[in-house]
Parts: C-alpha cells; sequence; structure tokens
C-alpha cells in the first residue's frame, strides 16, 4: 500500500458538528489499518492523517467519504508521500 497525506483546512463556514462524524470516520480508517496516525494543527487551523491506499483514485475514493470532505467545511489537499 502507498501513503497519501490528507491535509484538512477549515473554511469561515467550517461547521463544528461535523468534528465528530470526521474523527469517527478516522477511527474507522485506523481500525481498518488505513490511517497511519491523525491530529489537528497546533493553531486549529485544521489538520492532517495519513492514508494508506494502494492507489491515488482509492486514496481519492477513501477522502471522499470522509465528513470533512462532504460538509464542504475544509478545504482538502491530498498528496501521494514517498515518506521513508
Amino acid at each position: 500500500m502507498n501513503r497519501y497525506l490528507v491535509l484538512l483546512m477549515r473554511r469561515s463556514d467550517f461547521d463544528p458538528a461535523v468534528v465528530p462524524l470526521h474523527l469517527q470516520f478516522l477511527n474507522e480508517l485506523r481500525s481498518e489499518g488505513r490511517n497511519e496516525m491523525s491530529g489537528p494543527f497546533g493553531d486549529k487551523s485544521g489538520g492532517a492523517y495519513l492514508l494508506r491506499a494502494k492507489s491515488l483514485e482509492e486514496a481519492h475514493a477513501i477522502v471522499h467519504r470522509d465528513p470533512a470532505h462532504t460538509s464542504g467545511g475544509w478545504d482538502v489537499t491530498l498528496r501521494e508521500w514517498n515518506a521513508h
């Protein structure tokens, strides 16, 4: 599996009620072995997670199910990450 860095930046119209749904989504990914690590930025502007997927297409499909993405309250950036 490849690693993908998912960056999430809160928009001004972000809904705090979506955060528990997003955290539940991350926990589900963790239980599947797909979320290596995740967490918020210190300034509370957003956060990031390290996603494992077979391909960029699969990574996009997973990220598009994230409530942070589906709610429209975050700008979501996905990058393949060749970390060692």
